[in-house]
């Protein structure tokens, strides 16, 4: 069922009906412009990933700073933005199955469509859904780069599947996805540069055997807001698919610099916004916003600016916060913001972010592709 609206253009921030998922407009459009500014020298492109933000809106506002389209993780998702207006979309993952791919298919009447494969048996599949619809695909080779996850060899392994989407006349054969999953996350910046180091070696290697082979490799993707900036300078990356750059979350936020201090290059811009529902005495307080609210698989969300108060666990409906002086104990009723762990999540749970500017609401925008899971 669709939820009720928390907000209403106008009213304060803190007459937000609660638990409600916040978007602090002005931290919002630092990031898009900021993560405009610093590919801009590179010459690589930003196909951003629709997974984390699931809204044309969003989407609209990266492109207007120079995207050049956007990745997505399901067919769902590829529907929601395409018939929301956006104009290039790559599956950024393997999809198996008639129905799917017949509806990914159909896509490409209203947009330019890519998807993924690591496997001699999906080419067939999508050559077929493809010949059945009277169209071409445009199909990608993803290699694992280190991730251990999808992804063929790189090297000769996925130059055979190349050459074989190429003869197909059905087929376009687009490049290589590269995505080093595992490496967002690591905290210093030697563990990253070492993996994606190790990334960046498979992907060249690979572009060099399918130019031996007379296949040229207009897209090779991959890269998140945890690396980008090593992959955008790397000479053999030119698509990064970063996602939570937009918001950014408590966990990306743990990721540290050179000097060993926190990454600050991204603001935090996506919210929780929750209410105190119990105060039983000094040193405890429930918010009313626990699993069904905000995630805790990359940890506990973060109390926004208030270091004394801790999001120690959750239940269903409950937060528990743990308060460390009676000075900041929050009071019955009192609006807390709650930075998630995990951006992407959050978003799912939530039909509407309520966009808020100088403590008004300015703008209710739908999470259209909320749910779409296949």
């Amino acid at each position: 069922m669709l939820q009720t609206p928390p907000a209403i253009p106008g009213m304060r921030e803190e007459e937000i009906d609660t638990p409600a998922l916040v978007i602090d407009l002005d931290a919002f459009e630092y990031n898009l412009d900021h993560m405009a500014a610093l590919l801009a020298p590179t010459g690589v492109k930003l196909r951003a990933h629709a997974k984390t933000h699931k809204s044309p809106v969003v989407a609209k506002l990266q492109m207007a700073r120079g995207a050049v389209g956007q990745c997505v993780q399901k067919v769902a998702e590829a529907e929601v933005l395409a018939w929301g207006g956006i104009p290039d979309i790559l599956v950024s993952n393997q999809v198996v199955g008639a129905a799917k791919l017949a509806r990914l298919c159909a896509l490409t009447s209203i947009a330019k469509t890519a998807v993924c494969v690591d496997d001699a048996l999906q080419v067939e599949w999508i050559e077929q859904a493809a010949a059945n619809s009277g169209r071409r695909m445009t199909v990608l080779v993803e290699i694992d780069v280190g991730a251990a996850r999808c992804g063929v060899p790189p090297g000769p392994a996925a130059v055979e599947l190349a050459k074989r989407i190429a003869v197909s006349k059905h087929l376009i054969f687009g490049g290589l996805q590269a995505y080093q999953g595992s490496a967002q996350h690591k905290r210093t910046v030697a563990e990253r540069q070492t993996l994606i180091g190790s990334a960046v070696d498979a992907a060249r290697r690979t572009v060099e055997q399918l130019r031996q082979q007379g296949l040229d490799c207009p897209i090779v993707g991959g890269a998140g807001t945890g690396t980008f900036q090593i992959e955008s300078t790397s000479g053999i990356y030119t698509e990064m698919q970063c996602g939570s750059y937009v918001f950014m979350d408590a966990d990306y936020a743990r990721n540290l610099d050179a000097e060993g201090n926190p990454i600050s290059t991204f603001r935090h811009a996506l919210f929780v916004l929750a209410t105190v529902m119990s105060a039983p005495h000094t040193g405890l307080a429930v918010l009313d916003a626990g699993h069904k609210a905000v995630p805790i698989d990359s940890g506990m969300p973060v109390v926004w600016q208030k270091p004394d108060i801790r999001y120690v666990s959750a239940s269903d409906e409950h937060g528990k916060l743990i308060v460390g002086s009676e000075t900041t104990m929050p009071k019955l009723g009192e609006k807390l913001r709650l930075v998630p762990g995990h951006c992407d999540p959050t978003v799912d749970r939530y039909d509407w972010y309520v966009g808020v500017r100088g403590g008004r609401v300015e703008s209710l925008w739908p999470v259209a592709a909320r749910g779409a899971m296949a």
